[in-house]
């Protein structure tokens, strides 16, 4: 008996070392999540973005969760016969569920319109879109 007490206090010790010993190298660091880090990586300005403000960009090159032009094709997400797109597995699982993902108010008429079919315009140069409902309504608005 007095030797299993033995053995299971030499274990613990050891153990306890070993964590306090891994312990001391590491600095705390924020915990980030999958998701997080991936929209960090992929919401940055491009150096050499293909668009200016106020140019048509790719529907499959937005993400319609973020509302945001990602420089890449994004994951397709179908629902009701029609494709929507998202940037990372939190917004394709999103989009389906939430329909304020797939709705959008055009900015010159403020009707709600749906983003797959959406006419979407490069807002400003970190990236956010506008969404009109169609090249005519933009022009409208880009005149005003």
């Amino acid at each position: 008996m007095k030797m299993k007490n033995l053995k299971i206090v030499l274990g613990v010790s050891i153990l306890s070392i070993f964590v306090l010993t891994s312990c001391q190298n590491k600095t705390e660091e924020p915990a980030v999540t999958a998701h997080e880090e991936q929209m960090s990586d992929m919401m940055q300005p491009s150096q050499t973005m293909a668009y200016n403000v106020g140019d048509k960009v790719p529907n499959k090159q937005v993400c319609m969760v973020n509302n945001a032009y990602m420089g890449k094709d994004q994951f397709e997400v179908p629902y009701d016969g029609k494709t929507y797109y998202g940037c990372c597995n939190m917004c394709v699982e999103r989009i389906p569920n939430d329909e304020t993902a797939r709705k959008a108010k055009d900015p010159f008429t403020g009707k709600e319109i749906d983003k797959a079919n959406a006419y979407i315009v490069l807002k400003d140069q970190q990236g956010n879109v506008d969404y009109f409902e169609n090249e005519e309504n933009y022009k409208k608005f880009s005149q005003l």
